[in-house]
């Protein structure tokens, strides 16, 4: 009986030190997003972000190997957020895609930070020797790629006009939205940056869809 009572206590505060060892480390991430977004990555100090956080830079070394490794977490974890928006459910038709895709913009207006660190770091990763360089190249890749394969499909299905270069319209579309991030992340007051996103699309749609229909509620 005494062997078990001492174990209960180390198993529960086993639970709990995991509990606060996750919950420093999303906290880490949260902070690190700010600087991200107002230095870049090499301005970006591990001092700095640690002492924002309330903790020694080995303590914030213990949850993240390097800044080259913190860099990457931070964006792991804010494509899963829109990994999880836009690619978790196949849509039922190619305008509820795009219904979707307005709706991350919206999503992105409630996480300046985010927006402004992308912008940040997409400029900044243009040089090959910069540790977000592949990434980015993939991601641009994986959201290129699923929205051509969206697109196919729906050409298949007869939604939109047989010839369309998918892969030239998909590009068209990420310009379009990181320009108009880039504008609104400067000044957010200057625009509604969904509806612009929504314009763009319904005006894109209406002229690629083989009914001529646009986006449902957008106006003619």
């Amino acid at each position: 009986m005494p062997e078990n009572k001492g174990r209960t206590p180390r198993r529960t505060a086993g639970r709990g030190s995991y509990a606060v060892g996750d919950a420093r480390r999303l906290k880490i991430l949260d902070i690190a997003v700010e600087h991200f977004g107002l230095w870049g990555f090499h301005a970006s100090s591990l001092a700095r972000i640690a002492n924002d956080c309330g903790i020694t830079q080995g303590g914030l070394l213990h949850h993240f190997r390097s800044k080259e490794d913190l860099l990457l977490s931070v964006l792991a974890q804010s494509e899963q957020h829109d990994v999880e928006r836009l690619f978790a459910d196949e849509p039922e038709s190619y305008a509820a895609y795009l219904e979707t895709v307005v709706g991350l913009v919206e999503d992105n207006t409630r996480r300046p930070g985010i927006v402004r660190m992308f912008n940040v770091l997409v400029g900044e990763s243009g040089n090959v020797g910069h540790p977000a360089h592949q990434y980015f190249k993939e991601r641009y890749e994986r959201v290129l790629g699923h929205t051509v394969d969206l697109m196919e499909a729906a050409v298949r299905r007869g939604e939109l006009k047989a010839g369309i270069d998918c892969r030239a319209v998909g590009q068209e579309q990420l310009a379009m939205m990181d320009g108009l991030q880039i504008q609104w992340a400067l000044d957010p007051a200057s625009m509604d940056m969904p509806a612009r996103v929504r314009a763009f699309l319904d005006r894109q749609l209406r002229e690629l869809s083989t009914t001529g229909e646009g986006l449902p509620g957008a106006s003619a």
